[in-house]
């Protein structure tokens, strides 16, 4: 609430500082570059030095090994990125990147488009195509441009970030910008020997999960850490976020994301983590670098069930009476 209030008191005079600051994001992720790993040769000029995704899970031998500089790769090379959803100015722009006023007022020739961690792609493409004017064919284009990309997905590859564009961007143009992000900030530090842990399907899946169920960075760990406890015993996931993708796919709904209601646990789709074991098939939205880091680098934990208070605390517990009586505890029921 009181970001909201901040934000309107301050519209007119952080809209140029805005226009500016997605204009230096876009322009660093635009620029022409090769890369090379942080183990390989000195860079040459135009060239730049990706230092791999640490890995702490080994997904085909149930292995979990924290890796101490987990936290030193989220803050060396992600959250001081310019297009970090962690950014302030990244979070405002999201807000006013949806109004006309704000759109004319940053530049009359462009438009600034933002992709919020956690979005499903139709939420995407509605945004993106409502800020560009694209008409239905348009934004068909433009999802079967990145659908058809690899890897073989149909979510997860609208990689969030801040972008500028101008005004009459095409399907195609927007598609490459995009996909160049991707390929900078995901697919350049997944080298075979991260895949040969994690395969990157299965690293965008969790990491999706993570966007709609933790917060902050090390929440996202330990949600994490649970979500590989329950997978290597072949538990079911069960997952409130998942009935909402579920939900939010139906045509007739008017939210992306529905409430869930207890009814919902038997809904028949292989995006039901209640009723099928393992991932679901596809990422349910868009993970960003840091829901990617906390799905390949989980804390390590005993616990198999997990919940939010209304606060936002998490809680944690080893076994479902213990999850029970906590639920109990803070809220006065529990089943």
């Amino acid at each position: 609430m009181f970001l909201k209030r901040f934000l309107i008191r301050s519209a007119y005079g952080l809209v140029l500082l805005l226009g500016i600051g997605a204009t230096l994001s876009v322009g660093l992720i635009l620029q022409s570059k090769t890369y090379v790993f942080s183990n390989a040769s000195t860079p040459t000029e135009n060239q730049e030095v990706i230092t791999p995704f640490p890995v702490s899970v080994n997904a085909f031998t149930k292995v979990i090994e924290e890796d101490p500089v987990t936290e030193k790769y989220f803050y060396d090379n992600l959250a001081q990125a310019p297009n970090s959803a962690d950014k302030w100015w990244n979070k405002i722009a999201e807000v006013f990147s949806k109004h006309e006023w704000y759109q004319n007022l940053a530049s009359p020739v462009s438009r600034i488009l933002v992709i919020w961690p956690g979005e499903r792609k139709e939420e995407v493409i509605k945004n993106l195509g409502d800020i560009l004017g694209w008409n239905q064919d348009e934004r068909l284009e433009f999802q079967q441009l990145t659908d058809d990309d690899l890897p073989a997905m149909t979510e997860g590859k609208y990689f969030p970030s801040q972008y500028v564009a101008h005004r009459g961007a095409t399907p195609q143009e927007i598609h490459q910008l995009i996909s160049a992000s991707f390929e900078t900030e995901v697919l350049s530090r997944y080298t075979p020997a991260v895949a040969a842990k994690v395969p990157l399907e299965d690293a965008l899946i969790i990491a999706s999960l993570l966007e709609r169920e933790a917060s902050d960075f090390t929440n996202m760990r330990e949600v994490s850490g649970v979500i590989w406890n329950r997978l290597f015993i072949k538990m079911p996931l069960q997952l409130d976020a998942t009935l909402q993708y579920v939900k939010g796919s139906d045509t007739k709904e008017t939210k992306w994301w529905p409430v869930v209601k207890p009814s919902d646990k038997f809904l028949d789709s292989e995006y039901n983590t209640y009723q099928n074991n393992g991932l679901p098939p596809t990422p349910i939205a868009e993970p960003s670098s840091e829901a990617i880091l906390a799905a390949l680098n989980p804390i390590i934990t005993d616990c198999l069930y997990y919940f939010h208070d209304k606060d936002g605390n998490y809680h944690c517990s080893k076994t479902y009476e213990e999850h029970v009586s906590k639920i109990k505890a803070i809220y006065g029921r529990g089943s």
